[in-house]
């Protein structure tokens, strides 16, 4: 008896054994995180398909700084050159990620910026997402690019089983007020949407992060807004059109016959600490760091099929100032948010509701 289960203990063994070599390995090649040693940067790592922005302190000297990338990557993959490697990144560098099966190989470009953001957008440069989903756009400065536009396309995703990217609630449009132009329209998220009480996606675009992984249990803090800022904004401006859709729909479905969609264009400024590195959708009117803002009002909010200059000045909160010391120190972060349904966060809006934006620029002193 003793020597069958010792047999049956083996066999059991070469399966396991078999089971575990035969496993195949992992086929992705991705960088997941990157961090940089040293107090050097003034915001989080972006990573964007095949590239990484990093946005340095002005104090930081690229031509002789050596700078060390730490890097979290897909299960089994290796970096080349390895994490830790000092490099230097007055220009853009090269990491090269090959997956655990040595099948795939990803290169990624590195950028480094001490300029801080432009502030001049004329939505001319975007291009698609890794998965090849959904555009993302993106800035230019002094010919490196610049990730600091985010949109609810990553959300919106989830219920996108058969959508081109041109279906996507965000994306780029041909015919803008010079080129192109930022095309955000309300999309229906269908029946998997409804179950979910978000019977709506609006379309929308703002300086930031989306943070996909929140989207379904924590909506309105899916939407980190805004990056660091050096500058006194004095008054956001540029043009748009606007349609709303036929129907407008509670986030239970219902049908509001009473209620017309409107759109939303507002810039804001905060200070960031210690406790709060950011704002979101769930606090981006209340928080206590909220120093100013500049907002469309609704009384200036037209539906045209021609183009509508905008121009809405910035208003401190009440017993609030811009510090010129935190502003050198990069304590405030700014931020520029659009959206074609007002009540989009609410999923609230209507099906079809249309913003078109363009040569919109931040204006400082």
């Amino acid at each position: 008896m003793k020597l069958k289960n010792w047999v049956l203990c083996l066999i059991m063994g070469i399966i396991s054994a078999s089971c575990i070599q035969d496993e195949p390995q992992n086929a992705e090649c991705d960088i997941l995180e990157c961090s940089v040693d040293g107090d050097v940067l003034k915001m989080d790592p972006r990573i964007e398909n095949n590239s990484i922005f990093l946005m340095l302190k002005p104090s930081v000297d690229l031509a002789n700084t050596d700078l060390v990338l730490d890097f979290v990557l897909t299960p089994g993959a290796t970096i080349d050159p390895p994490s830790g490697t000092a490099r230097n990144f007055s220009t853009p560098q090269t990491y090269v990620v090959t997956s655990e099966d040595k099948k795939y190989h990803k290169t990624y470009t590195v950028s480094c910026s001490t300029d801080g953001i432009t502030t001049v957008y004329n939505f001319e440069h975007f291009e698609l997402n890794s998965a090849q989903k959904y555009y993302i756009f993106y800035e230019v400065q002094n010919d490196q690019k610049q990730y600091i536009w985010a949109s609810g396309n990553a959300g919106y995703e989830f219920v996108a089983l058969r959508a081109t990217p041109e279906d996507y609630p965000t994306i780029p449009y041909a015919f803008g007020k010079e080129g192109n132009c930022a095309k955000m329209e309300t999309k229906s998220t269908g029946t998997l949407g409804s179950i979910a009480k978000m019977p709506i996606a609006a379309g929308s675009l703002f300086i930031g992060e989306f943070v996909a992984a929140n989207a379904m249990l924590r909506p309105l803090e899916a939407t980190h807004f805004g990056v660091p800022f050096d500058f006194v904004p004095v008054c956001l401006k540029g043009y748009y059109k606007y349609k709303p859709g036929d129907v407008y729909t509670e986030r239970d479905g219902s049908v509001n016959p009473d209620k017309q969609d409107t759109f939303d264009i507002y810039s804001i400024l905060y200070e960031t600490d210690d406790e709060v590195k950011y704002l979101d959708g769930s606090n981006f009117l209340t928080s206590p760091n909220l120093i100013s803002i500049a907002r469309i009002k609704d009384e200036d909010k037209v539906i045209s099929d021609e183009w509508t200059y905008f121009s809405v000045y910035f208003k401190l909160q009440e017993g609030k100032t811009i510090e010129v010391e935190k502003l050198k120190e990069g304590k405030y972060n700014v931020s520029i948010v659009m959206t074609s349904s007002i009540n989009g966060d609410l999923f609230q809006g209507a099906v079809g509701s249309t913003l078109l934006v363009d040569e919109v620029e931040l204006v400082h002193f």
